[in-house]
Order: C-alpha cells, then sequence, then structure tokens
C-alpha cells in the first residue's frame, strides 16, 4: 500500500507524525508537501494528494489541517474521491467499511499525535464491506457524477 500524504501549516506537524508512524510501519509513503510551517493554502495540498489518489499513483492518502475540515472539504470536489473527517477511531473503521473512504482528513488543533496514530492505524487496516454499502457509494457516484462538467442548479 502506497499512501499520499498531505498538509497545510496547520497541519504539518501532524502530518509529520503520521509520516513517522507510517515509515516505523513499513507503510510505503509520499509527501505532496507542504514541508515547513509557512502559512499556505490548504486547497493546494489537498488537489494535489487527492489527484495522486485519482490517478492510481497512491492507494489512499491522508491529509492535515488544522481541523481537517478544509481538507476534507477540498479534497472531495477531485471525482473519485471520498474523504472522510475522523476525530476517533469507530469513525476511521466506519469511514472504510461502510463508505469505502480513499482520503483520511484529521485537524491538528483538534486531537493529538498518539489519538492520531490510532485512527491511522485503524483506518489503514479497515477494509470496505461491500454489500448494501456498495449499494450506497455507487448512488454517491452516480451523484458526483451527474455534475462532473456540469453547472451548478439554481
Amino acid at each position: 500500500m502506497r499512501i499520499a500524504l498531505g498538509s497545510d501549516h496547520g497541519g504539518f506537524h501532524l502530518k509529520a507524525v503520521i509520516k513517522e508512524y507510517l515509515d516505523q510501519q513499513g507503510i510505503e509513503n509520499h509527501d505532496f508537501g507542504t514541508y515547513d510551517a509557512g502559512s499556505v493554502d490548504y486547497p493546494d495540498y489537498a488537489r494535489k494528494v487527492a489527484e495522486a489518489v485519482v490517478r492510481g499513483e497512491c492507494d489512499r492518502g491522508i491529509l492535515c489541517c488544522g481541523t481537517g475540515i478544509g481538507v476534507c472539504i477540498a479534497a472531495n470536489k477531485v471525482p473519485g474521491i471520498r474523504a472522510a473527517l475522523c476525530h476517533d477511531t469507530f469513525s476511521a473503521r466506519a469511514a472504510r467499511e461502510h463508505n469505502d473512504a480513499n482520503i483520511l482528513t484529521l485537524g491538528e488543533r483538534v486531537i493529538g499525535p498518539g489519538l492520531a496514530r490510532d485512527i491511522v492505524a485503524t483506518w489503514l487496516a479497515a477494509e470496505f464491506s461491500g454489500g448494501r454499502h456498495a449499494r450506497r457509494v455507487d448512488k454517491i457516484s452516480a451523484i458526483e457524477n451527474s455534475y462532473c462538467g456540469a453547472k451548478r442548479p439554481s
């Protein structure tokens, strides 16, 4: 498994903790930035990670910002992405098992490094359950596909 990593300045330190954890676990990862704590715009990094996942360069992605909300919203704008903001292990497991989330987002100002490692471990270990959940994920994809390239409804 190869994980795409990204953050803005508000999630930079948490991303470093997650990268260290992935390295310790022998999980291949690619860091798409930012590479320091200087102020940057989170959509730029969310897009890089999301596009790497959609292109198949990475199997899944993990994004961090101050709350996890901004990178989640931005990543979900990329067709084919199902990013989930998780601040507990129950949500992380459900995000994979029920929603087939391919990007996990976390907030550095919301959770600590120990909990972040637990959430990442849980999310990486969980697999999509399929079944009734596949039908629902297919409906999400159908909604997404109906808007791709189209103007917003008025």
